[in-house]
């Protein structure tokens, strides 16, 4: 009893500190320009539309480049925009060297171009090489069996045959739209694979002459002076040459079908070839930095389907490196509106504690594939959520819009577009659709909230709230989501944000903490969590490392304080509104 006893007091007296991680980050040397970047991802159709059609396009993004100037962005990704039939908005690529008429033409790649180099801003595409259109050229080859297109793609006959006209697919894979991979083709008399829509067809990554084709699309667009690609979806790359079905590890269901997440995907998922390709492409990347000695950035889309072991495979080693960016969506796919510091905390652990020793990290938290912030947390989370992806170690991949708090847009059934909802049916849509953060964005409060001047409608229906929401309305007010954005990006250029040490706290349930310092540089970030009012004691943590003297630099926009606040935190409590959030400075 008496040992209990002593055991109760201890729990008791640890659970009454907040609980730390450190981890060293301090990088010796010359930081690269991908690794003090903000990294902004546009979606074309859905920016600037500069010739009324509804749809957004390169002359727009031309025209708006002052404004990402302004932001204070370092370089960009560009969704798709080469020649496709946009069966998945441009993810299903018709070629790969030509721009889609909807965006504009080359002339128009090359002015933009110029026109972010002449700015400062680094020019990055996203390049998809795990397939293409069904309407490529290389496929009408491939049905015909036209050397060398025969093996461009990925074909097996059939399993077996119901009858005369029906017959049974190679094996029971099931791909991410929910649907099996494979579509027999009469002409040829084969299945070919597609792990996404039905006219978007594997292609074959065991034929050399296809490996060449891609490598030289990589080599196109370097020597027309991009930066960088982020690569899409990359871990389906090369499947299982046996194909054999894959483990069923559950019994969801999706419309009464198998659902993806019904399979282990050890077949088609992360195979030893896919890190030899994508090797072979980041040596091309390299080639050119021989070159000139400017680094040409390679991103690969992973998600979080993989474990965190195959996941960090894609940095590569010193020696044979792969990816400079593995794209981090643990904090996008772990954190909601009800998680916790603790939840907080282990979500970046998991990046952290898994990253091969001298790499670099990054971070996702939105993109046009996933729920906006606002709508995903709370819209009085913008700010706060912001601070946390601009803030922590590493690079930040943000999504065009979340700088002015952009929230998801309501899309009836009969207004869908994406091909992964309409896939799925009218009962379904709403939970897998993607249209819902892809909606115009909202630059003013005039027709179309400034995205077009179509008399029309737009491809995508504008948020509602766009007369309230725009880049217009809070480009004048300090305490806007834009100016706290802007004020963000300024503060990154600090050295202590760039390669200081960085350590976490759980203050309590629900306010966590991160510290930033370089020699006597040293940031809080405190951040409530809470949809209620929180009392703040960093005595024990913050406080008790340093002279406990802070200023206030930064606020979210509901915060209660100002900047140029002082708190004395070695002695004083604070309070802190619901969801808001504040960047302190050691004085």
């Amino acid at each position: 009893m008496y040992s209990l006893s002593i055991l109760l007091v201890i729990i008791v007296i640890f659970c009454t500190f907040a609980i730390t991680r450190s981890s060293t980050f301090s990088t010796e040397g010359e930081l690269d320009w991908w690794q003090t970047a903000v990294i902004y991802q546009i979606y074309p159709r859905s920016f600037k539309d500069s010739n009324s059609n509804g749809i957004g396009d390169l002359k727009g993004i031309e025209e708006k480049a002052e404004y990402l100037k302004d932001l204070g962005i370092d370089a960009i990704w560009i969704s798709p925009i080469f020649k496709s039939p946009m069966a998945d908005m441009g993810y299903d690529v018709s070629d790969f060297k030509a721009i889609d008429p909807l965006f504009g033409t080359m002339t128009d790649f090359e002015s933009l171009r110029d026109k972010l180099h002449s700015l400062g801003i680094k020019l990055t595409l996203d390049f998809v090489p795990n397939h293409s259109s069904d309407e490529h050229e290389w496929f009408i080859k491939s049905v015909q069996r036209i050397d060398p297109y025969t093996d461009y793609y990925v074909w097996q006959d059939p399993k077996a045959w119901i009858n005369e006209t029906t017959p049974v697919p190679p094996n029971n894979w099931i791909g991410p739209f929910e649907q099996s991979m494979w579509t027999y083709h009469s002409t040829r008399k084969q299945f070919y694979l597609h792990q996404f829509a039905e006219k978007q067809p594997d292609l074959n990554y065991r034929s050399k002459e296809l490996v060449e084709e891609m490598i030289n699309v990589i080599r196109f667009w370097l020597d027309k002076g991009v930066d960088g690609f982020r690569m899409d979806a990359i871990i389906h790359l090369v499947e299982d040459d046996r194909f054999l079905d894959e483990p069923v590890i559950s019994n969801q269901t999706i419309n009464g079908k198998p659902a993806y997440k019904a399979f282990d995907h050890i077949y088609t998922q992360c195979l030893p070839e896919t890190y030899e390709m994508f090797r072979r492409f980041r040596e091309v990347a390299d080639s050119y930095k021989q070159k000139d000695g400017q680094t040409r950035l390679v991103m690969l889309e992973i998600g979080t389907m993989p474990t965190i072991e195959n996941t960090m495979k894609f940095y590569g080693n010193k020696s044979h490196p792969i990816a400079h960016i593995p794209f981090n969506f643990y904090p996008l796919d772990d954190l909601r509106d009800t998680s916790s510091a603790q939840d907080f905390q282990t979500s970046i652990n998991k990046w952290m504690d898994n990253m091969p020793q001298g790499q670099w990290p990054n971070w996702v938290l939105g993109n046009h594939d996933n729920f906006r912030i606002a709508s995903r947390f709370d819209p009085s989370s913008v700010d706060m959520m912001n601070m946390f992806l601009l803030l922590l170690p590493g690079t930040p991949i943000a999504y065009n819009g979340e700088e002015i708090g952009m929230e998801d847009a309501k899309i009836r059934w009969d207004q869908t577009t994406d091909v992964y909802a309409l896939g799925v049916g009218p009962l379904w849509y709403e939970t897998f659709s993607r249209d819902p953060e892809r909606t115009p964005f909202q630059w003013n409060a005039s027709h179309h909230a400034g995205f077009s001047s179509i008399d029309g409608k737009t491809w995508l229906p504008v948020n509602p709230n766009y007369y309230r929401i725009n880049v217009q309305a809070q480009k004048y007010n300090l305490r806007s989501h834009y100016n706290i954005y802007k004020n963000l990006i300024k503060l990154r250029s600090r050295e202590a944000f760039r390669r200081g040490d960085f350590k976490m706290y759980t203050i309590s349930d629900r306010i966590f903490a991160f510290k930033r310092n370089l020699s006597n540089e040293i940031y809080a970030i405190i951040m409530n969590l809470n949809n209620e009012e929180e009392s703040v004691d960093i005595k024990n943590t913050i406080a008790n490392e340093t002279n406990g003297n802070f200023e206030i630099i930064l606020v979210s926009e509901n915060s209660e304080y100002e900047v140029g606040d002082k708190l004395n935190t070695s002695s004083e409590v604070f309070r802190m509104r619901p969801k808001s959030a504040i960047v302190l400075q050691s004085i």
